[in-house]
């Protein structure tokens, strides 16, 4: 599954275009000017950065900030991978066999992503940590791909069903177990920045972290806020679909930002679980649109391990609205889609 490190600066671009969009750019303190129609906000979390688009920012800009801002700090601090004394990385540390109470907040990240990995066959699976780490792309990362005896040694210490939720918290079979959300608590940070600004009385917004967003209601123009999915091109930013939306989130998982060569070859910074291998298929990108971020941006992540074949199988059977660019053998992409994104564009 996708490695998206929290807490780096080298987190990739994100994998989406925001468009046509009016901005309103105000300092702390100020408030929106009379018939402004979008007032802007935005921050540092997770190593990425963090956009708000409000219609009628109903609070001054330095509450909505800080308000945001507090919420994916929280994530952040409980869910990183890269700061030591995070919830998660204290899990990780616990080895005596025991239970490990988890917090409301981390306890349902992690029952969001037992969902989906049980719905992926365990294509999407967050005890991949180990095997993140190896190819490179982790906290801890190594310096060369592991050889088969060490990739062997590393699959035992993988499998979602090694971890166990409870009553009383977190149960792992193994002391070495190891869980890595990078791939959903991006997603649930933006759910909860939504929450945020929600509780601030905004009704109109877009919030995005890194590329991954949810919205509600329609913008400053009254209609969907337009978003454009990316390209996937390493050596440029374009848009190969702008999306209307409104009241729904959006994720998307790719491999054409983040991954390094060795010996003339691609190695993808999605790893799938099942095999301890990067992928290898065609499936530049994958978009999922689903009520909340959290979900949407673990599904992205399944359908990009299970390539566009499977992948898409999947999201049809379970109704899935996903978007697939697959590259051809020429250079060129093909899209593919389910639920709102089925047929052509």
């Amino acid at each position: 599954m996708a490695a998206r490190p929290f807490s780096l600066p080298r987190l990739a671009l994100p994998l989406v275009v925001l468009v046509s969009l009016a901005t309103w750019r105000l300092w702390p303190g100020q408030r929106a000017p009379a018939g402004a129609a979008t007032t802007q906000l935005s921050g540092r979390t997770m190593g990425t950065t963090w956009t708000a688009r409000v219609v009628g920012l109903p609070v001054e800009v330095k509450v909505a900030t800080a308000a945001v801002g507090d919420a994916l700090a929280a994530v952040d601090s409980s869910m990183s991978t890269w700061k030591p004394q995070s919830e998660l990385s204290r899990l990780n540390r616990h080895d005596d066999g025991g239970v490990f109470e988890v917090s409301p907040a981390l306890r349902e990240v992690l029952e969001r992503a037992a969902e989906v990995s049980a719905l992926s066959g365990g294509a999407f699976d967050v005890t991949v940590g180990p095997l993140v780490n190896a190819w490179g792309f982790g906290p801890s990362g190594g310096s060369a791909p592991p050889d088969d005896e060490a990739l062997e040694a590393l699959r035992r210490r993988v499998g979602f069903r090694q971890l166990t939720l409870t009553d009383a918290g977190v149960v792992k079979a193994r002391g070495d177990l190891e869980v890595d959300l990078s791939a959903i608590a991006k997603g649930y940070g933006v759910d909860r920045a939504a929450d945020a600004l929600e509780r601030l009385g905004a009704r109109r917004y877009l919030i995005e972290v890194g590329g991954e967003l949810r919205v509600r209601g329609l913008n400053a123009d009254g209609v969907p806020w337009q978003v454009g999915v990316e390209r996937p091109d390493p050596d440029g930013r374009g848009v190969q679909r702008v999306v209307p939306l409104t009241d729904t989130a959006l994720a998307t998982s790719g491999d054409y930002r983040n991954f390094y060569e060795r010996g003339g070859k691609r190695v993808s910074h999605t790893i799938d679980p099942r095999t301890g291998r990067p992928i290898e298929h065609a499936l530049a990108s994958v978009t999922v649109l689903d009520d909340t971020c959290a979900r949407a941006d673990a599904l992205a992540t399944a359908l990009n391990v299970l390539g566009p074949e499977a992948g898409l199988a999947l999201a049809r059977r379970e109704k899935l609205s996903a978007l697939f660019l697959v590259r051809q053998p020429d250079g060129g992409l093909v899209e593919q889609g389910s639920g709102r994104f089925e047929g052509s564009p």
